[in-house]
């Protein structure tokens, strides 16, 4: 028996799979419960949507709006449904009895009872615009089941960089929607950094003036080929966050600021240089350096990195700090407000006579206690006023404020350990897949990346729960996060590109039972029924691989079975070495491939999806004892 060897890491057999056998009702993530009953519930113009709850009325609106489009036809939405009318009801009877978040779904011949309040009916919704089915003889089957259904986690977010490049509210809204339809609920908006200041502070108005606006932006991997020398600038107004917070409230989405501190604030300095420990010295710019412009002064960066010129710990810095939050705190109704605390150089505070000064005075013992001092000061402000800190894992380092959360992102070791100190944690481990700014397979048609490898099998398999723990300690393991840094990713389609499908992995391991997580039907029965969704949409995703199994059948001879991974694309490939496309050999069958003795072929493969979206070219090759032959994974 012969291997195929093939450059793609992880990819997985994804065959064409009947939503009505998968066990799960093609709804990503999957239930916490699913049984199946005999008999199916038709859905036609005849049947009466019924919501009795006027609180309600939102959500059967937005039910019989999708019935509308996937069906062709409106329900009539009743108070109340007659004796003989076939029905779907939407209640709240019972529900408080119901976990925080939960929904049961009742499904049979008669009628559909969807059980939830607020957030719980949202999301039984959201499932049940999943389960339906196409419309076939102008009515869609579904099958009878009972689902049951609630949240392994509270805090499941996904985070958005705007600094590096900023998107525009209609976008924002729409990474949202992503986020609902997959029942995330929570939103860390990035909002501040080195390359950019992107939300308008009314006291200090140079932070959008000045720290909104780069002189230009590195071509290429860091540290660039060059600089485009093109002026990059925006930020959202007060009104414009007041919009988006309205519309995810709407969607059950909490949304929490991030204004980093006390470093990646060169954009903050550019705008106020009094809040540097060196206001007179020029932002440091490596002769080397790709650069547009002046390098004269404080500047906000155009490279991407991390940079020496921190917030110096003076009461003016705190004041200002303190202004800034107020006026954030103001506007978003998060229990949490994100402080960043991560990556601040400590070089410029041990020049700094004032910093060593107010080292001794606090009778601290070096730069790393004066980061928590500075940590603590701010946390005391937020907390006055009446809201807690998150901060990434560095602000563990010389001393934990008292009441912060932490975001554990250099691996878990940080999460660990603010859990074992009874402080709550929200896992996003980079080396977990859950940075999904980095690359989803090994292939060079990959667009530029920060590097890395996160196939959406790899956040899948991870768990947020650290073994290392005791039972009562993971308590505090309130949550998880992906996170999706900026500086390769100019536009909304490439973001879609980079978090879809890996948002589906995101959403079962926050929200699924470990016990019930299947790889096997997610990645062949849901996600194909999912992408090919979306395939039908404006939205952009990248387009999963196929592969199979290679067995030798007579002496020379592979057999190679291919299955797509996307309803309805094709999978076109070559033997001769060329790249396939459309003109290339479309798979239909079984491909059978001689290879003489002491030779080897190579297979490449492109999926095409109706849309005309590719995916990456994979090359697979099929040794007969051909020497020095190696796989690229």
């Amino acid at each position: 028996m012969k291997k195929l060897l093939s450059i793609v890491l992880l990819a997985f057999i994804v065959q064409r799979a009947d939503a009505q056998d998968d066990p799960n009702m093609g709804i990503i993530p999957a239930p916490v419960s699913v049984k199946k009953n005999s008999g199916s519930f038709k859905l036609d113009k005849t049947v009466v949507l019924v919501s009795a709850d006027a609180k309600n009325s939102r959500m059967s609106d937005l039910l019989n709006s999708f019935i509308a489009t996937k069906g062709g036809f409106a329900l009539r939405e009743l108070k109340s449904a007659g004796e003989n009318d076939k029905s779907i009801v939407l209640s709240s009877a019972g529900a408080d009895q119901l976990p925080a978040e939960g929904y049961q779904i009742n499904i049979s011949d008669k009628n559909i009872t969807i059980t939830g309040t607020e957030a719980g009916l949202f999301y039984a919704v959201q499932s049940m615009m999943q389960l339906m089915p196409e419309k076939k003889d102008e009515q869609i089957i579904i099958p009878a089941a009972e689902i049951n259904d609630y949240p392994r986690f509270r805090y499941r977010g996904l985070h958005l960089d705007v600094c590096r490049h900023m998107f525009p509210v209609s976008f924002v809204k729409k990474y949202i929607d992503l986020m609902s339809q997959y029942k995330l609920n929570t939103f860390h908006w990035h909002l501040t950094d080195d390359q950019g200041w992107r939300i308008e502070i009314k006291k200090y108005p140079k932070l959008t003036t000045v720290g909104a606006t780069r002189s230009g932006t590195i071509i290429g991997h860091h540290p660039g080929v060059g600089t485009d020398n093109k002026e990059y600038k925006g930020f959202y107004t007060q009104e414009e966050v007041k919009d988006v917070l309205a519309y995810a409230a709407a969607r059950y989405i909490n949304v929490i600021p991030e204004i980093e501190l006390p470093g990646h604030a060169s954009a903050a300095i550019a705008a106020y240089p009094e809040l540097s420990c060196f206001p007179d010295r020029d932002t440091f710019v490596d002769a080397k350096t790709p650069w547009s412009g002046s390098r004269k002064g404080k500047q906000v960066q155009q490279q991407w990195g991390v940079f020496d010129d921190v917030f110096v710990p003076s009461e003016a810095t705190f004041k200002f700090l303190g202004n800034v939050l107020d006026e954030v705190i103001a506007l978003f109704p998060s229990k949490y407000i994100h402080i960043g605390g991560d990556e601040s150089p400590k070089e410029y505070w041990k020049e700094s006579k004032f910093c060593q000064d107010l080292i001794k005075k606090l009778k601290l013992k070096n730069e790393h206690e004066l980061q928590s001092y500075f940590i603590q000061r701010i946390e005391k402000h937020v907390n006055s006023r009446g809201r807690s800190i998150i901060g990434w894992d560095e602000i563990l380092e010389g001393g934990l404020a008292p009441n912060a959360t932490v975001m554990s992102w250099r691996g878990t070791e940080g999460g660990i350990a603010a859990a074992k100190e009874n402080h709550d944690v929200i896992m996003t481990p980079n080396g977990d897949g859950l940075y999904y700014d980095h690359r989803q397979s090994l292939s060079a048609d990959e667009p530029t990346n920060i590097g890395g490898l996160s196939h959406y099998s790899k956040p899948y398999a991870y768990d947020p729960i650290p073994k290392e723990l005791t039972p009562e300690q993971q308590k505090h393991i309130i949550g998880v996060q992906a996170n999706l840094w900026t500086e390769y990713i100019e536009t909304p389609a490439k973001i879609e590109y980079m978090i879809l499908p890996r948002l589906f992995s995101l959403s079962e391991i926050a929200w699924t039972p470990t016990a019930r997580k299947d790889l096997k039907n997610f990645s062949e029965e849901r996600i194909p029924v999912h992408l090919a969704r979306f395939d039908k949409t404006s939205t952009n995703y990248w387009v999963p691989t196929p592969i199979g199994q290679a067995d030798t059948l007579q002496g020379e001879t592979f057999k190679i079975d291919l299955k797509t991974p996307v309803h309805g694309a094709e999978i076109y490939y070559t033997l001769d070495l060329t790249r396939p496309a459309e003109t290339a050999n479309l798979y239909t069958n079984d491909l059978k491939v001689i290879v003489p003795k002491g030779e080897k072929r190579i297979l490449k493969t492109i999926v095409i999806t109706p849309s005309g979206k590719r995916s990456v070219v994979t090359e697979t090759v099929l040794n007969n004892g051909a020497p020095d032959v190696k796989s690229k994974s």
